[in-house]
């Protein structure tokens, strides 16, 4: 009763194979979920404030950094064209990882990519914008991770579209998913951060001066972090050893749980700001 008996279906790279795929499938419904929830948010908060002209509405939000600045039209106005592009991110995106689209509805697919692209693109340059334009001069420090995941979305915005021109489709995937996930930092900081509070306070009682270390690095984890993931990913997903991609796979699990945890906790931390907005 060896493995030399085993049906395919059995066989370790198969389990290996459906136990990371079941693993990615998990970590997709919960990035759709707390995106789409984020998107909610976007919407509700920075769109009814941006169309209605009442942009001080944005002070309510405590935590927003260079948010409302009074007097500066043009800088407000950028603000609210980077925060509506992210909610453009968060729905575009998740659409993109949706495997049926790309092989039932090719053309949709190709066109939601150049949307989403473009607008990563208006997102890294309005970044850049509010960073250095908008609100009092910037210490240089406090804008290094800004400014690097903004150069992150154009250099890997560029080399997503050249594969795709080039009919480099594996090539493509793999760039168009490290466009994703750094285009998508705004929403990765606030979940992890939210993640960091509710597991450190409950577990550790971590205090308020190691959070404001946490979210320095974070500034910077929040896309180097998921890349890292993603690589590591890509690495187990080509491998042929069955136990890389089961620790993989326990890992993803992992990320996913927390990134679940970060999810809830920005939805309760959101909720009295979309009340204060009806």
């Amino acid at each position: 009763m060896s493995t030399a008996v085993w049906t395919n279906r059995w066989e370790p790279n198969s389990l290996a194979d459906t136990a990371l795929k079941s693993a990615a499938r998990f970590w997709f419904v919960m990035a759709v979920i707390g995106q789409w929830a984020f998107l909610y948010y976007i919407v509700t908060f920075y769109g009814t404030s941006t169309f209605t002209g009442n942009f001080q509405a944005w002070t309510k939000n405590t935590f927003l950094h260079k948010g409302y600045i009074a007097g500066d039209t043009v800088g407000n106005l950028a603000f609210a064209a980077h925060a509506l592009l992210a909610a453009v991110i968060a729905f575009g995106g998740a659409l993109q990882l949706i495997p049926q689209i790309r092989t039932r509805a090719i053309g949709v697919h190709r066109w939601i990519g150049r949307v989403f692209m473009v607008t990563a693109l208006g997102l890294s340059f309005s970044g850049l914008y509010i960073s250095w334009l908008h609100g009092p001069f910037p210490k240089i420090v406090d804008e290094i991770p800004i400014n690097l995941n903004a150069v992150l979305i154009i250099a890997f915005v560029g080399l997503a579209w050249r594969s795709a021109l080039r009919r480099e489709i594996a090539t493509h995937r793999r760039w168009a998913l490290r466009t994703y996930l750094v285009a998508n930092a705004q929403w990765f900081t606030r979940v992890g951060f939210m993640a960091w509070i509710i597991v450190t306070r409950k577990v550790f009682g971590v205090g308020e001066n190691f959070d404001d270390t946490f979210f320095r690095l974070w500034a910077f984890g929040c896309y180097l972090v998921p890349l890292a993931v993603l690589e590591l990913y890509l690495r187990a997903k080509d491998s042929p050893s069955p136990s890389g991609r089961f620790a993989m796979a326990s890992g993803l699990v992992v990320v996913t749980v927390l990134m679940g945890v970060g999810i809830f906790g920005f939805y309760m931390f959101t909720r009295p700001l979309l009340e204060a907005m009806k």
